[in-house]
């Protein structure tokens, strides 16, 4: 079964040897045994059912939950020689008459179907009358309650058990702290499976966190900086945010397409095909873009409001660098979004138990912000992982942040807080502790109080981080059912006896010049101008090709192929299969014409 394992992987898929925990995976679900795979965006999750499900007879079973996840899917696939189809809405009847053939006749290897189809009578019938070699639950953790993007039609997966209590189950997903893996294993029946949790941290992505100041002007200057021709995804909370945000990036000479729910979904798709085909696409989305997608060379993921949970986090950003090649996570954060997501919380219809776990995610979430340590280190501690070194590739690790005693500063903010009657958010006592006799102060008195002005050591962006590390810390709360008033919790009487200590992180302004990647990306390790002309040419050898087949161009090679293409110069077909991401379907189909454009590029480059 292993050496099946590793031929299937070298002469399918291309690829030499396998990464991490894989090759046990696959010997493990190949026998028929059942799993719970925990593995990083990138890390190889795909190859973990598709090997078993072409080693076992039958038809492998992919239960995914996004129409967009299962084309794409299915192309790769069927470059690669793969017999795959996906069942799902978006197919004409015949279409889908002709897949439920396949299905029956046994001419197809893999078939991806969704949650709400699979569990219908009508499709389980169907199951009874093929030969399932194995159910892949692909983003597992839409089953629990405890996952940031829960779908009810997961909880009806336990049927597939009950019904083919034979055929193995491999459940996977990227991101899963303790109550969602918990929840997973019950709610699918997997309490018997074999855990395999590969470490989550993505070492070629860089994390930084950015004071919210002009939060669309700080996006635009990290984006010249860093980004002035790349592909990435920007996340805000709101669509109308959305909308704003795209809108600005297009005025600023950005190609930039909105995506959230309230869009219609004829051109919400038609921005999606964009960004996945095209080159140098921004995506401005809400949540609702992102699960499952497959693009490998985005660049960078920026958050202009916060998330709603540290897991969140790690989904969203992990669709950056899917390649392996440098990435960015680059966030804005501020007071407002404190009081929004305290507001979703409070806002919904949560149990105590519920509630108490929401607000532990969301203090590890303030934690992971406002932290002056490594950040990769906060957030793999927060999945389990807490003896990981400091990274030397987050903005903390590469500038380090400087750390004060801030007692004074924090007495002084919730004396403002006590003395004006817990009542007022931060930008007023802002103004309180600065000492501007504003209208709306002196019609309160509060020009009066003794401290009035008492801040000035200080200025404007450092009393709001001020403010919210002492809300982070517990000291402050938000009243979220009233307009955003900030008021003291127990430990700040503790703070203004001084009996309890408080160091607070000093925010600095990001600069503009251009952060040094800690690794080259593939179109910055061009090391010649020849280099660099081929690889422009096997771009646009590799655009042509896929806008004929209409699929994205990293369905026939990823960059980094094309970049060991410009770095070995091969000049055959036997030293072109040694590159990986070269199997033999793609060898044959691809295989002489990119070698024309590398011999033809040559020749061009020596005249």
């Amino acid at each position: 079964m292993a050496t099946a394992a590793l031929t299937l992987l070298r002469e399918t898929f291309g690829y030499p040897e396998f990464r991490g925990y894989q090759a046990d995976i696959i010997r493990h679900v190949s026998e028929g045994g059942d799993a719970l795979v925990l593995m990083p965006t990138g890390g190889g999750k795909s190859l973990c059912y598709q090997i078993p499900a072409l080693l076992r007879p039958g038809i492998g079973i992919v239960v995914s939950p996004l129409i967009a996840l299962m084309k794409d899917q299915v192309d790769a696939l069927r470059q690669l020689g793969v017999r795959a189809a996906y069942l799902n809405s978006s197919l004409s009847l015949p279409e889908a008459s002709e897949v439920e053939r396949g299905m029956r006749d046994g001419s197809l290897d893999l078939v991806y179907i969704a949650p709400e189809r699979l569990v219908t009578p009508r499709c389980l019938d169907l199951l009874t009358k093929c030969k399932p070699a194995l159910f892949a639950i692909d983003e597992a953790h839409c089953v629990s309650q405890w996952g940031h993007d829960f779908r009810p039609e997961y909880l009806k997966l336990s049927v597939l058990h009950e019904q083919f209590p034979t055929v193995p189950r491999i459940a996977l997903t990227a991101t899963a702290d303790g109550p969602t893996r918990s929840d997973i294993l019950e709610r699918l029946g997997l309490q018997n499976s074999r855990i395999f949790a590969a470490s989550f941290d993505r070492p070629n992505i860089r994390y930084r966190v950015a004071g919210k100041n002009e939060p669309k002007s700080q996006l635009f200057e990290f984006l010249q900086a860093e980004h002035p021709t790349d592909a990435g995804i920007v996340y805000c909370l709101s669509r109308k945010r959305v909308e704003e945000v795209a809108t600005f990036l297009c005025t600023k000479g950005r190609v930039a397409l909105p995506y959230h729910a309230g869009l219609d979904p004829g051109m919400r798709e038609r921005n999606q095909d964009r960004f996945l085909k095209d080159e140098g696409i921004v995506m401005v989305a809400t949540i609702a873009f992102g699960m499952g997608i497959d693009k490998p060379n985005v660049r960078f993921v920026a958050h202009l409001d916060a998330p709603k949970t540290l897991e969140a986090y790690y989904q969203e950003t992990g669709r950056a660098g899917r390649d392996g090649l440098p990435a960015n996570a680059w966030m804005t954060y501020g007071m407002a979004d404190i009081v929004t997501l305290l507001s979703l919380m409070e806002s919904g219809n949560l149990s105590e138990r519920q509630r108490r776990i929401e607000r532990q995610k969301l203090d590890a979430l303030l934690g992971y912000c406002e932290t002056p340590k490594c950040r990769r280190q906060v957030l793999l501690s927060y999945f389990g992982e807490r003896d990981h070194p400091p990274c030397g590739n987050c903005d903390n690790c590469l500038r380090p942040v400087r750390v004060w005693d801030g007692l004074v500063a924090a007495q002084k903010a919730i004396s403002a807080v006590v003395r004006t009657g817990q009542r007022f958010g931060a930008a007023y006592l802002i103004d309180v502790l600065l000492g501007k006799a504003t209208e709306r102060i002196k019609g309160f008195g509060h020009d009066q109080l003794k401290t009035f002005g008492v801040g000035v050591e200080l200025r404007k962006e450092e009393w709001q981080a001020v403010f919210r590390q002492l809300v982070a810390m517990g000291h402050l709360a938000v009243d979220v059912e009233g307009h955003g008033g900030l008021y003291t919790n127990e430990s700040a009487t503790g703070v203004l006896r001084g009996q309890v200590p408080v160091t607070l992180r000093s925010d600095v302004n990001e600069p503009k010049r251009r952060e040094k990647r800690s690794l080259p990306a593939a179109a910055d390790a061009m090391n010649s101008p020849e280099d660099e002309k081929l690889w422009q040419a096997l771009r646009a050898l590799r655009l042509s090709l896929a806008r004929e087949q209409g699929v994205p161009p990293y369905v026939i090679f990823h960059d980094a192929t094309l970049a060991d293409m410009v770095h070995r110069r091969p000049g055959n077909l036997i030293a072109l299969s040694e590159i990986p991401g070269i199997g033999a379907s793609k060898l044959k189909r691809y295989g002489d014409i990119f070698l024309k454009t590398i011999a033809e590029t040559a020749v061009e480059t020596a005249d």
